[in-house]
């Protein structure tokens, strides 16, 4: 009688049934790269390529039941198991749309350090938006310091689709000195509804 069970690439799940933190288990490194590529665990956490269960692993893992309705243990108990071997869309469930990242940080625009470009964003559907970490951060107007916010507000509008402004006092303008902070424009408006027809 022929084997009906259909096989799962995610099949290598089912051996690590019960692993928790602490546990240092051969293929836990493969369950690192699932999670990873699903968006639950940001390859600059952790190393991925050893089998320790770590605290990012658990966290990760957490994460995931409670994105499930699973009880968040952090252990790869069998309702776990079960859920992350069910055939699947390739599209991760977590994207993370804002982070800070140094150099070459494998979105193919590598930071450059500080004074150089401060943070970027890509323009709609991709939804991601960096901030370079090298760079002195502050909330609101401080001396030798950029505003986190008016930073955000520019780099949302490329999330969102828009250019750059040529308009200097536009928060769409490219550039933007150490201390200041910037409101929407007249210009950044008359954009944001082009686009939009609003």
């Amino acid at each position: 009688m022929p084997n009906d069970k259909i096989t799962s690439p995610f099949d290598f799940l089912d051996h690590l049934r019960g692993c928790h933190k602490g546990n240092k288990t051969k293929g836990i490194n493969k369950l690192k790269y699932y999670l990873q590529e699903f968006g639950y665990l940001d390859h600059n956490q952790t190393n991925v390529n050893n089998d320790d269960f770590d605290d990012a692993l658990e966290h990760a893992l957490k994460t995931y039941q409670q994105n499930y309705h699973i009880k968040p243990t952090g252990e790869l108990d069998a309702k776990t198991v079960s859920k992350m071997t069910s055939p699947r869309c390739g599209v991760p469930d977590i994207v993370n749309v804002i982070g800070f990242h140094r150099g070459n940080h494998g979105d193919g625009a590598p930071f450059d350090g500080p004074g150089g470009t401060l943070a970027h964003a890509f323009a709609p559907t991709n939804g991601r938006f960096h901030y370079d970490a090298d760079e002195r951060w502050s909330v609101g107007p401080v001396a030798n310091a950029f505003d986190l916010e008016t930073i955000a507000v520019h780099e949302i509008g490329h999330l969102l689709g828009l250019g750059h402004s040529s308009v200097e006092e536009a928060i769409m303008y490219p550039s933007i000195g150490l201390g200041q902070t910037k409101n929407l424009h007249a210009d950044d408006i008359q954009g944001i509804r082009a686009l939009y027809n609003v």
